[in-house]
């Protein structure tokens, strides 16, 4: 049995879930509308571009969070999951996911998404297992700020290699895949990594290196 690792925005589904959410706040009234958008897609082109403080990006997008409970956002979460992030699930990520459990593969999902969103979505994949960027809470409502080491970039192989040791985990015959050039620290660490619907960065490095390169739809 080995660890099958998955990125989860624009790797098992078709668009990017922090970005979804974020018009989803709009529409719930909690966000101000154009305003909270445009500078959520400037700052997600930073992402994009490997240029982004993960820690600015989740300090404004969470500015609609402050003073809500975990209970009453879950409430909107899932019907969220299910309309918007449902559909665009990758029919080929489906596929790749049902060939590990049937090889007995252990599956986790790790994402420089909030946990929130992450865990709501991977349940919709029966996915178990999450790592995602946690959220500090003050009396029982979200504060707006982060708590411990981010899932982003370095921060990934980090928060990985501490779940490895809690849950006596190797990486030995691993597998990652990603999309993405922010995901190159961990693609470099397994045994098995695959480049999904790459962005250019991420396409060349897989192409010099010889890793696979998947086109998920």
């Amino acid at each position: 049995m080995a660890l099958a690792i998955f990125d989860l925005d624009e790797t098992l589904i078709g668009g990017d879930c922090a970005s979804l959410w974020s018009t989803e706040m709009v529409k719930l009234g909690w966000a101000d509308g154009e305003r909270f958008i445009a500078r959520e897609q400037a700052l997600m082109r930073q992402y994009s571009a490997g240029e982004l403080a993960m820690e600015d990006y989740m300090a404004y997008t969470l500015s609609p969070l402050v003073g809500r409970t975990p209970e009453e956002v879950a409430q909107v979460v899932e019907p969220f999951v299910e309309e918007v992030i449902e559909p665009i699930f990758y029919h080929d990520a489906i596929r790749c996911l049902s060939n590990h459990r049937i090889a007995g593969d252990r599956i986790l999902l790790i994402s420089a998404s909030a946990h929130f969103l992450v865990s709501a979505i991977a349940s919709r994949l029966k996915v178990e297992e999450v790592l995602a960027i946690d959220l500090e809470q003050q009396h029982g409502h979200y504060s707006g700020k982060t708590q411990g080491v981010l899932t982003y970039r370095e921060g990934k192989v980090r928060r990985l290699h501490s779940w490895l040791e809690e849950h006596g985990e190797s990486l030995a015959g691993a597998y990652f895949y990603s999309d993405s050039r922010n995901d190159l620290p961990l693609l470099r660490v397994v045994d098995k990594p695959h480049a999904v619907n790459p962005d250019p960065t991420l396409r060349q490095h897989a192409q010099q290196a010889g890793w696979p390169i998947l086109h998920w739809r």
